[in-house]
């Protein structure tokens, strides 16, 4: 009876600990410090730590004068991406410098969030387990924040897009036309949107581009600095949120549709109301039409 008892203890506690660990709570971003420092001091010193640890920094936006994104990636996450469908866009973690009134905010997207919402095979613990040690952390934010399995199935509201259901922009005879062809236009800056970063995953045909978008008058609802305006407005900045992501696998390109690529990083935000989605409503087919345009054979 007693042996019985230990192995119902043991089975009672497995259970248990599988429950906590699925009630876990994922949100969008982690802080990890904060300083008097200027932006691009702390970009430095951050780009200088990161690759000190074994990252490698593929691109860097300055979306507008107080902000600044480190864009990296590292042989977990390439191993990740290639063992996931559609795990390019999972590749990449973006880290900010944002300056917010006197201080300068750094910031970055939560691996393990970004890993459930992108449906990736592993979760990136370890990735974030680093950048913890790197950078350091003070705490979670942008969203109340949902399980894992919550993430892996998310969508803003019935209607609208899940992770599953992107825009297809192009489609091309192969892998290789694609990837020149959309490399090419990318660099040459057309339609407002240019390449920040390329990232191919590696042993796949797969690759990954960061691309900032400009627009004003009428194409001013693709452009960053509105978009960001307009919802990246409570007092710590979701930054990380920047730059939007073209997927190139095998012959097609792809882009997540607004509705859920913004969502992701901003999932509790009002419909309705200042600072909601109804400011950017044009946004979705604004950003859509500007990279199909941009993209297209």
């Amino acid at each position: 009876m007693r042996i019985i008892g230990m192995f119902l203890a043991a089975f009672l506690l497995f259970v248990a600990l599988g429950a906590h660990a699925d009630d876990v709570i994922l949100k969008p971003f982690v802080l990890a410090s904060k300083s008097e420092s200027t932006v691009a001091e702390k970009s430095a010193q951050v780009k200088k730590d990161l690759i000190a640890a074994g990252f490698v920094v593929v691109g860097e936006y300055a979306p507008y004068p107080e902000a600044d994104l480190i864009i990296i990636t590292n042989d977990e996450m390439q191993k990740n991406a290639a063992a996931s469908e559609f795990g390019g866009y999972g590749v990449a973690q973006r880290v900010s410098v944002t300056q917010a009134g006197k201080t300068t905010q750094v910031s970055y997207t939560n691996p393990v969030y970004m890993a459930n919402v992108y449906r990736m095979k592993g979760d990136l613990s370890s990735v974030a387990n680093s950048l913890a040690g790197v950078l350091g952390t003070i705490e979670e934010f942008g969203a109340r924040g949902m399980t894992a399995k919550q993430a892996r199935k998310y969508h803003y509201m019935m209607g609208m897009e899940y992770f599953d259901e992107p825009s297809i922009l192009a489609e091309y005879e192969s892998y290789e036309e694609a990837i020149k062809a959309v490399d090419t236009k990318l660099s040459d800056n057309k339609n407002g949107i240019s390449k920040v970063y390329r990232v191919d995953i590696t042993g796949k045909q797969e690759s990954v581009f960061g691309v900032a978008m400009k627009g004003s008058g009428e194409s001013k609802y693709m452009d960053d600095q509105f978009i960001m305006k307009e919802i990246d407005f409570r007092e710590i900045k979701s930054t990380s949120h920047l730059p939007y992501e073209v997927l190139v696998s095998g012959n097609k390109v792809y882009a997540l549709y607004a509705r859920f690529r913004i969502a992701i990083s901003f999932p509790d935000l009002s419909m309705m109301g200042s600072n909601s989605f109804m400011h950017i409503m044009k946004t979705p087919e604004a950003i859509r039409n500007a990279l199909q345009a941009t993209v297209k054979k």
